[in-house]
């Protein structure tokens, strides 16, 4: 994994970040799951109605209000900046830096919703055995992070292509910070971007790449 490179090369392949509005989304228990879910794909529900059903949810999970007009919702746990206010003034070397903890909860929900049951990420004693010497979250799951970034970019963004490269892999707990930059204006509303994923917790870059980006006015 430490060496696996991905590539997703059609304007359609802004389909595929929906497995990483679960996984950012994911709070504890089935019913904390299906609301996050159902607020991915209901843009329109207040977050305050989210809350009125029964969890076991700790602060990080807190629901909150978005601090972008781009995002739905966000947890209390999240953090971001942003160097550029709207999409007209997006400018090579704008940067978008958003980070949270990889936890307990969005390693088993990202498994449920992606298929991806590899025991190196479940299973303790197995993981204890491997080169790691312990569970590791996914490696998709972490490069996820760079979505969650580009979704906090001004205006509406759509992958054109990504390329990634895993460095390092990242424990399950560890907050880990995306950071895009603007490396080249394309023009069209089209961006080149250079994409990195860092783990706070051990100070090193655990995912590289860059991408491309399309970026249309938000609807009114």
């Amino acid at each position: 994994m430490s060496e696996e490179e991905t590539r997703v090369a059609s304007p359609f392949a802004a389909m595929a970040t929906a497995w990483t509005s679960f996984a950012e989304n994911a709070v504890k228990g089935a019913t904390a799951a299906n609301r996050a879910a159902f607020a991915a794909f209901a843009p329109g529900v207040e977050s305050s109605k989210l809350d009125t059903e029964e969890t076991t949810a700790t602060d990080e999970d807190e629901i909150v209000e978005p601090s972008v007009s781009s995002v739905t919702y966000e947890h209390a746990d999240w953090t971001f900046e942003r160097t550029v206010e709207r999409a007209a003034d997006i400018t090579v070397g704008d940067t978008v830096v958003f980070s949270k903890h990889l936890s307990e909860d969005d390693v088993r929900a990202f498994a449920a919703a992606s298929g991806d049951t590899n025991r190196l990420h479940l299973d303790d004693e197995f993981a204890a055995t491997t080169r790691f010497g312990g569970r590791i979250a996914h490696g998709t799951l972490v490069s996820g992070l760079v979505s969650a970034a580009l979704a906090r970019l001004p205006g509406l963004t759509i992958y054109l292509s990504q390329e990634l490269t895993f460095e390092a892999p990242v424990g399950i707990g560890d907050r880990v910070t995306a950071t895009v930059e603007v490396l080249e204006d394309l023009g069209n509303g089209q961006y080149r971007l250079s994409t990195v994923i860092e783990d706070d917790d051990d100070e090193r870059v655990v995912v590289d790449g860059e991408a491309v980006v399309l970026i249309d006015d938000l609807p009114e």
